[in-house]
């Protein structure tokens, strides 16, 4: 098996899941969520795409539930022994199976606890499975309850996404050197991802943003690639990943000639930075590192160009997106905690002058304070 932790990390985290079951009276967990039985069992597919679940009773006993070519795929990935094959058909409903499955653990009339909030739940499946379900258990949702176990990361955890960072390090070292008038994005997108995957890394969860001119103001990927111009700007979003654990970062470049405002928006996303690294401390509400984000930029004339969340937590997250919870935006509750990794990013996008600045970076939260995991300069590099 190509197991990425020791028996003991998964025993530990088994036993953290049992307890706050039992904490929260489920007789047991219906798991949707790939990043849940990733860090559970080690299971590594991107099979959540069809309808499958891992089932954690009370008792310790854990099923999966899945598609054929899937079999192979957690046999070789991960440390769970009972594997059951939903066969593929035409009016096949897979939550029969399960139902099958939920007899055998005598869990009717029981309390379940299901990760509805789960890119591989669709909407049909999940109506099929409360149909299916119903008059059967009681159905609770339970989605963050091991999402909120993941949070803080182990030392196991921590060492992956160091090397995540690393990976992320090189990446930037790869566009400061391809990035110039007359080379496409493409190219730079090529040179970035060609040193991840040589340093071992892996897919991200989700694409690199990359954008020049009118689309460096763009906060998501789009598919169209463009060739720099003399004087231009390139923002870029990456992240190093190293066994699904991602360090992102984030910067916008201006090429040939920097505009006045790019200096005085970099500076203001450097001084907001500054200021949440000084708020990302153990004790402290996240809600508070972002409202120091908003302070800095509203004090500075920035308002109407800045975001309504500047960062959120980062672990091991499959496609679509490498965003975990907790989501830094103001007002929000969760107390920061030594091994929590978050990656805090100061946007800017001035739409009346088509203007971009963006500077982002990923943290360890340490026992007194947080550590930066990149490495490199957050100068503002005109190329």
């Amino acid at each position: 098996m190509a197991l990425h932790f020791s028996k003991k990390e998964f025993s530990n985290r088994k036993s953290k899941v049992l307890n706050s079951m039992q904490e929260q009276n489920l007789d047991a967990l219906l798991m949707f969520r790939q990043e849940s039985m990733y860090w559970l069992t080690g299971y590594d597919t991107f099979g959540y795409v069809f309808f499958q679940t891992l089932i954690l009773d009370k008792n310790g006993n854990t099923i999966l539930l899945t598609r054929a070519p899937d079999l192979r795929q957690a046999q070789n990935t991960s440390n769970i022994e009972d594997i059951r094959i939903w066969v593929d058909k035409d009016g096949s409903n897979p939550t029969d199976d399960l139902k099958v499955i939920l007899d055998e653990l005598k869990l009717k009339g029981k309390k379940l606890g299901v990760e509805y909030e789960a890119y591989g739940l669709t909407g049909r499946n999940a109506l099929r499975l409360n149909k299916s379900l119903e008059n059967y258990s009681s159905l609770e949702d339970k989605s963050d309850l091991i999402t909120k176990l993941r949070v803080v990361k182990s030392e196991q955890e921590i060492v992956y996404v160091k090397k995540a960072a690393v990976l992320a390090d090189k990446a930037l070292d790869e566009v400061w050197k391809h990035a110039k008038a007359g080379v496409s994005e493409s190219k730079i997108l090529a040179e970035m991802n060609r040193v991840i995957f040589e340093g071992g890394g892996d897919y991200p969860a989700n694409e690199f943003i990359i954008g020049s001119g009118k689309n460096a103001l763009l906060c998501r990927y789009q598919a169209e690639k463009q060739i720099l111009n003399n004087q231009d700007q390139l923002t870029v979003e990456w992240a190093g990943t190293f066994r699904h654990y991602h360090s992102a970062m984030f910067r916008t470049i201006p090429i040939g000639k920097a505009d006045p405002k790019h200096h005085k928006m970099h500076d203001a996303c450097v001084a907001a930075l500054k200021n949440c690294e000084n708020k990302l401390k153990p004790g402290n509400k996240i809600g508070e590192v972002f409202d120091a984000h908003a302070k800095t930029f509203d004090e500075l004339g920035f308002n109407k160009a800045r975001m309504n969340a500047c960062g959120y937590s980062l672990g091991t997250t499959f496609s679509p997106n490498w965003m975990d919870w907790p989501m830094l935006y103001t007002g929000n509750p969760y107390v920061i905690e030594p091994g929590n990794i978050f990656f805090m990013h100061m946007i800017l996008m001035d739409s009346e002058n088509q203007l971009a600045m963006n500077l982002g970076e990923t943290y360890l939260v340490t026992k007194d304070g947080n550590e930066r995991l990149g490495k490199q300069k957050l100068d503002l590099v005109i190329l």
